[in-house]
């Protein structure tokens, strides 16, 4: 019997991993083969239900969404790690209102992470993708005990607005208690600067001009104050400007290790242990296009099965790859749902039926060959 693992991330705007993999899965199965579902992320939205689809275990908990209002999020936890989740907990996708460039905090991480290290967690593992805030990482460190202080010796604001005040910071309340934190990071972005988190990630978040231009200051205010605490200065760093400087705070305070988002998340899931005796791989996403290539989750799904020498096929809304360019990535075919629905707005609304259908023709193309 032919053996598959559907392997796909989210369909942003449509299905999460798991949905898609469901539907995909659906259709495989009018066939006579054996599906194995394991929904993938790149370390950002969907990181933990990617972790709890196979098999991790759920620990609900409450924590300040981006603007303060308090939400519910998930913990995923598997023997002594955890698994929390930036997007879920603190990101735009929690916004009970308009964004709030200024004010959007990163504390309801700090306080997921917190959460999990309560749970018994000896690591901790961070997707930090779809933030709301530009805060330097500063509300997730208060969240875990630190105390941003104004001249006055008052503690400054939430967000990045308060940044602009901060005059010290006492890290003597940090709680770790020997956790270590890997956080999934995708992009190079230094902190501050032209390409930091405020000039590149911030008009995202709903920033405007001027706002920009407050937040980048208020970074470079930051980062001076924890370098005079730490004796390091990382604003500079790769990845420091993730996720409104996250990234910055993790790296220099908390001492973090950094990894590919993709990588990690396969490695949670336990893509390698799935692929043995595997005869193709189904994976795919919304959008294969050049930024796929470029690390995320099919591209390194791909990547993972070549190793063992496991044949891919990616499925997916819409492509603008070219065949040649498809094959010299490393998939064997695509199978694009525009192709059977071309209105965009009836291919997301009807995206269930179409993957099944997709999965059903991936598959018949594969026993075909």
């Amino acid at each position: 019997m032919t053996r598959v693992v559907v392997a796909p991330d989210k369909f942003k705007g449509s299905l999460d991993a798991a949905g898609v993999a469901a539907a995909l899965a659906r259709g495989m199965r009018r066939s006579d083969v054996e599906v194995v579902e394991l929904p993938v992320a790149d370390g950002g939205d969907g990181t933990v239900a990617a972790a709890l689809a196979s098999g991790w275990r759920p620990v609900p908990v409450t924590v300040a969404g981006p603007t303060g209002t308090p939400v519910s999020t998930t913990i995923a936890r598997r023997g002594d790690q955890a698994v929390v989740e930036m997007a879920d907990a603190c990101g735009l996708v929690r916004l009970d209102g308009p964004p709030a460039p200024m004010t959007a905090s990163s504390r309801g991480l700090g306080e997921a992470v917190a959460a999990a290290i309560a749970d018994g967690a000896s690591q901790v593992v961070v997707g930090i993708g779809g933030s709301a805030s530009t805060d330097g990482g500063a509300g997730m460190l208060s969240a875990l005990g630190a105390r941003l202080l104004d001249s006055e010796g008052a503690l400054v604001p939430e967000g990045g607005v308060g940044l602009a005040e901060v005059a010290s910071v006492d890290l003597d309340g940090l709680r770790l208690g020997g956790t270590t934190l890997v956080v999934a990071c995708d992009v190079d972005n230094p902190l501050t600067g032209p390409h930091g988190a405020a000039a590149v990630y911030a008009p995202q978040k709903g920033a405007r001009p001027g706002q920009i231009e407050l937040l980048d200051r208020g970074l470079s205010r930051w980062a001076d104050v924890v370098a005079s605490v730490t004796g390091r200065d990382l604003r500079q760093v790769p990845g420091a400007g993730a996720a409104g400087g996250v990234g910055f705070a993790a790296l220099s305070v908390l001492g973090a290790e950094t990894r590919s988002g993709a990588e990690l998340v396969l490695d949670l899931v336990g893509l390698d242990a799935a692929l043995a005796g595997t005869d193709l791989v189904v994976t795919g996403e919304g959008s294969f296009d050049e930024q796929t290539l470029r690390g995320k989750a099919p591209a390194v799904v791909a990547a993972r099965a070549a190793r063992q020498g496991v044949p891919v096929v990616v499925v997916c809304g819409r492509t603008t790859l070219s065949e040649t360019q498809a094959r010299q990535a490393g998939f064997a075919g695509v199978h694009a749902l525009q192709e059977l629905e071309a209105d965009l707005e009836r291919c997301i609304a009807e995206a269930p039926a179409l993957l099944q259908r997709a999965g059903a023709a991936a598959i018949a193309a594969w026993i075909g060959v």
